[in-house]
């Protein structure tokens, strides 16, 4: 599968992009990296908070749809994460400077949009974060604002 330029397939921009780029992807899956900054929007004095890696999990979710999206000749849609389930953090802080690897596999899509991810967050060997992951990426998420269902 090709790998896009992680600006290509997540429609984040700026300090709000948080992943680096796309390792690798395929139908049903997809690894995204970050080295975990030391200056930036969510970091504290001694790295970024762990629950920032639901943010991590859901553009890799981002990334993912991006990339088929691309694929199919199409162009990426707006996305939004719904939630998650078990949300479970092995530490409290990412370390600035730590690489990690998001995991990211689709468990279920709905032909309504409503999807469900099994997700994990890797630092070297050992994962250290896990969680299921629900998003919604509407047929036209313009049309889904404006009719305040949002």
């Amino acid at each position: 599968m090709t790998l896009y330029p992680i600006e290509e397939v997540v429609p984040h921009r700026g300090n709000l992009l948080l992943l680096q780029r796309v390792l690798r992807w395929d139908e049903d899956s997809i690894e995204a990296a970050l080295v975990v900054p030391s200056e930036g929007l969510f970091c504290q004095h001694d790295g970024v908070p762990a629950w920032v890696g639901i943010e991590y999990m859901a553009q890799a979710i981002a990334a993912w749809a991006g990339c088929r999206a691309l694929r199919d000749g199409g162009a990426p849609k707006i996305g939004f994460l719904l939630g998650s389930r078990r949300y479970r953090s092995a530490v409290p802080v990412f370390p600035a400077g730590t690489p990690l690897v998001v995991h990211a596999h689709r468990e279920l899509i709905g032909d309504n949009g409503l999807g469900m991810f099994a997700c994990r967050i890797v630092a070297g060997d050992a994962c250290w974060v896990e969680a299921n992951v629900s998003v919604f990426e509407p047929h036209d998420a313009q049309a889904y604002l404006e009719s305040g269902s949002a």
